[in-house]
C-alpha cells in the first residue's frame, strides 16, 4: 500500500510548499503567464505541472532544486513572451496566425481541412455566439489559441480586426 510513513510525510510537507511557491512565482511573473494558451504556453504549463509533481512526489529531488526549476521555467516563459512582444520573428516562431474558416456566410472548406476543424465545430461556435444562421456571419476565425471567434455581419464594422485586413478595409 505504501513504502514508509516518511514518504507520505514528505508529500504532505513538500507538496504544499512547492504549490505555494509556484503560485507566488506565477503571480510575480504577471498576467501573461496565465493568459489563454498558445502552443508555447501549453508546453510551459505542462512542464510546470510535471516539475511540481516531481518535487512533491520524488524524494530524490530536493525542494530547493524543484523551486529553482519552477522559477527557471517561469523566467524562461517570461523572457520568451517579452521577446515575442518586441521581436517579430520570435512572435512568428511561437504563435500561429489566425485562420478565417468562414467568410460572408460561406465555409472555407480548404481552411477547415488544413486546420482539421469540422463544419460542425464552426456551426457550434456560431450558435454559441447567439447567431442562428451562417448567412448572418461576416467571419469565423480560428485564433492562435485554438478558439473560434465569430463576427456577426451586423458587427463587422471596418473589418480591421480580421486577419489580413487593413484599417478601413
Amino acid at each position: 500500500m505504501f513504502d514508509n510513513i516518511s514518504g507520505l510525510l514528505r508529500v504532505l510537507v513538500v507538496g504544499p510548499m512547492a504549490y505555494v511557491w509556484l503560485i507566488a512565482v506565477l503571480r510575480l511573473s504577471g498576467k501573461r503567464t496565465l493568459a489563454q494558451l498558445n502552443a508555447f504556453d501549453f508546453i510551459v504549463t505542462v512542464a510546470l505541472g510535471s516539475t511540481l509533481a516531481t518535487v512533491a512526489l520524488s524524494n530524490t529531488v530536493a525542494w530547493s532544486e524543484g523551486a529553482l526549476a519552477l522559477a527557471l521555467l517561469v523566467a524562461l516563459q517570461f523572457a520568451v513572451a517579452f521577446s515575442a512582444v518586441r521581436v517579430p520573428w520570435v512572435r512568428r516562431a511561437l504563435t500561429s496566425a489566425p485562420t478565417v474558416l468562414l467568410r460572408d456566410g460561406k465555409l472555407d472548406l480548404a481552411s477547415l481541412a488544413d486546420q482539421r476543424i469540422t463544419e460542425e465545430s464552426v456551426r457550434q461556435a456560431v450558435r454559441s455566439s447567439g447567431i442562428g444562421g451562417l448567412e448572418l456571419v461576416s467571419a469565423a476565425i480560428l485564433e492562435s489559441n485554438g478558439s473560434i471567434s465569430v463576427i456577426a455581419t451586423s458587427q463587422r464594422g471596418s473589418g480591421s480586426a480580421m486577419p489580413g485586413a487593413t484599417a478601413g478595409a
